[in-house]
């Protein structure tokens, strides 16, 4: 029989998120990310994550033919989508299987030169090979500063241009806001988000061997606060 692998806090997390995606959460994040109407609240959310989600396309090359990128927790695709269509090969993974499903229906046939690959399952899995450039938006942003950097780190092995990802920045306003949400409708709620100091986030990013902070912007949206930092590789 074999031996079952140790849980870690990142394999417990992502298995937690990915229940919560794959059940209570489900049509809300896919009503969130279509056109149908939402929440006030929800509605904040959206307009944030449409403005994070230009600014790190912005980061990306515009050209990416024979470029490989990993949409590291793709959601429902928009993200991958839109690298595809600047002609990266893209790997689009997310711990929720369901909405991999609803990306892949919400793909269009055609995006030019570049081509997607859906997969539910760990962003940090080795099998998924070496990219040009990661993406994670919005996918650490629940877990602990000490784990989210050893992913960060994790992906550095097997990445040789940018890490670009979102972490949720630690202010009063955001905590304020997030015991505020406690009192808002379930529905309207969001999973667990770690607040992350940037100081503290910086000085254990400059520790990683051979990278170094890059772009930095913030966005706040209503309930939609999250902050996009660039990792670039040296030489």
């Amino acid at each position: 029989m074999a031996t079952r692998s140790p849980e870690t806090p990142w394999t417990a997390q992502r298995e937690a998120l990915a229940t919560y995606f794959d059940s209570t959460a489900r049509q809300a994040w896919i009503d969130l990310t279509s056109d149908a109407k939402v929440s006030g609240i929800r509605a904040t959310v959206r307009a944030g994550r449409e403005e994070m989600r230009g600014i790190l396309l912005g980061w990306l090359p515009a050209d990416m033919r024979r470029t490989r990128v990993l949409d590291a927790g793709c959601g429902t695709g928009a993200l991958s989508v839109a690298a595809a269509c600047r002609g990266a090969d893209v790997v689009g993974v997310d711990v929720a299987s369901g909405l991999v499903d609803v990306a892949r229906e919400r793909a269009p046939g055609f995006v030019g030169h570049g081509r997607i690959d859906w997969h539910a399952g760990d962003m940090l899995d080795a099998e998924f090979g070496e990219f040009a450039h990661v993406v994670a938006m919005d996918s650490l942003i629940h877990y602990a500063p000490e784990d989210l950097v050893d992913a960060i780190e994790t992906l550095t092995r097997r990445t040789t241009g940018s890490i670009c990802f979102t972490f949720a920045p630690h202010t009063r306003l955001l905590g304020a806001m997030h015991k505020a949400g406690k009192f808002f409708p379930k529905s309207d709620r969001s999973p667990a988000i770690v607040p992350v100091s940037e100081t503290e986030l910086r000085a254990r990013l400059s520790r990683i061997a051979g990278w170094r902070i890059g772009r930095s912007q913030r966005v706040s949206s209503g309930f939609y606060t999250s902050h996009a930092l660039e990792l670039v590789k040296h030489g």
